[in-house]
């Protein structure tokens, strides 16, 4: 489905959706606690879907009502049930070892350009504690039951690697550690990995590049849970009042591990106005200039940063962003596609997007079946002199359903 984004400017106020990230853990731990666990969750999207629709596969209960999301834990896991990830490379990469430590047989399946997502290191790994797979890419299905011990896996392919071992590491009879053998990068989304398991009961000892887990280490359900507002894809309407006009965001946790959080702090480095709480973001329009921005930590935040960066004088180079050659698309070869498009100069290299800040012009855009390069074309909308047209909206679903409606809400036309 294609839609046509007018010029037109954004404002105002609108409440951050659940965090993707905080939902996909909150859930996994309460499917694994002691007794039923019930929180608010007032809007899902199609990864947080997969999500559930994997935990019931292995015999959780998952109930949906007025905005409370209840889940009855498993007991008996299912054998050899059939986990359909959709598009989710978190819900494909954090239960691969819970399923592994559960002993299901489970076979995992997916769509979209999840079966071409990098799992080898991951499976390489529990094939060491007891567990092969028939393939190396989906669909595949496990055999055997994972051993705990000594886990060694690198820290700079996924972040979302180590969170799934952590998850599965109470499941198993001698528990053990997770080493890192090269740095860790996105290491916040592990910090909120080891925050979300200390919520259900479980103290993560990290020690430098270790995590180690207790003897006697379980999930226990908490007396209350809730989830954090979503900074990722809050970032795209802080970039918006940094282009366009004063946007608020509430409800985002400005102590939040969520690494995306640094979205504020990189948008006052090129130059926007930027108002804090403890639970909501301002973000006001100001003369922006280029900036180089390291995106190890924040592959996420490559998009609204690119349009960030094609409005601000000068030019800007986002680097340390290869591992954004491995999401929903290549972001890199995306946005720089993207911005082609709307008449900006853009250079790539092999971990780096190189914006020249220029005028945003109408123009068609290819959305490469991505969410983020939807949401982030639509706000380079906002400065664009005549109409955007983006293909393949309905990519947007995978993690913001309403983004159209929130963007019509602060102002936007969407036709």
């Amino acid at each position: 489905m294609n839609v046509n984004i007018p010029p037109s400017l954004l404002g105002g106020t609108i409440s951050a959706i659940p965090s993707k990230s905080d939902v996909h853990r909150v859930l996994i731990c309460a499917a694994l606690a002691d007794k039923a666990c019930a929180f608010p969750l007032p809007a899902r999207s199609a990864d947080i879907d997969a999500t559930i629709r994997c935990l019931c596969a292995l015999g959780a209960t998952v109930t949906l009502q007025d905005g409370v999301c209840t889940i009855d834990p498993i007991t008996t896991p299912t054998l050899s049930p059939v986990l359909d990830c959709g598009e989710s490379g978190s819900t494909l990469r954090f239960l691969l070892p819970v399923a592994a430590a559960l002993g299901t047989n489970a076979t995992f399946t997916g769509h979209g350009r999840l079966p071409a997502r990098p799992v080898g290191a991951l499976l390489d790994t529990l094939a060491a504690h007891g567990v092969t797979a028939n393939a190396q890419s989906l669909p595949l299905t496990l055999h055997g039951k994972l051993a705990g011990g000594d886990f060694d896996i690198a820290g700079d392919i996924s972040s979302q690697y180590i969170t799934g071992l952590l998850l599965a590491l109470p499941l198993t009879a001698e528990k053990g550690r997770v080493s890192l053998t090269t740095p860790l990068q996105s290491g916040g989304y592990v910090d909120m990995t080891c925050r979300t398991m200390a919520r259900f009961g479980i103290a993560v000892d990290v020690k430098g590049s270790n995590f180690s887990l207790k003897s006697d280490a379980a999930y226990r359900t908490p007396s209350a849970v809730t989830v954090e507002g979503d900074w990722s894809n809050a970032a795209f309407w802080l970039a918006a009042g940094a282009v366009s006009r004063t946007v608020t965001v509430n409800g985002l946790n400005t102590a939040s591990a969520q690494g995306d959080r640094a979205i504020t702090s990189l948008l006052q480095a090129f130059g926007a106005t930027v108002t804090q709480t403890e639970n909501s973001v301002t973000v006001s329009p100001a003369p922006l200039t280029a900036r180089d921005v390291d995106m190890g930590e924040i592959p996420d935040l490559l998009p609204p940063l690119a349009i960030v960066a094609a409005t601000a004088n000068g030019t800007s180079r986002l680097y340390n962003a290869a591992r954004c050659r491995l999401k929903e698309c290549d972001r890199i070869h995306g946005m720089a596609t993207l911005l082609t498009a709307l008449g900006i100069r853009v250079e790539e290299e092999e971990d780096a997007l190189i914006v020249h800040g220029g005028t945003l012009r109408g123009g068609t855009v290819d959305s490469q079946n991505d969410h983020r390069l939807v949401m982030a074309a639509a706000i380079a909308a906002t400065r664009a002199t005549d109409t955007v047209t983006i293909e393949q909206s309905e990519a947007v679903t995978k993690s913001y359903p309403a983004f159209f409606t929130h963007y019509e809400q602060l102002g936007g036309r969407v036709l």
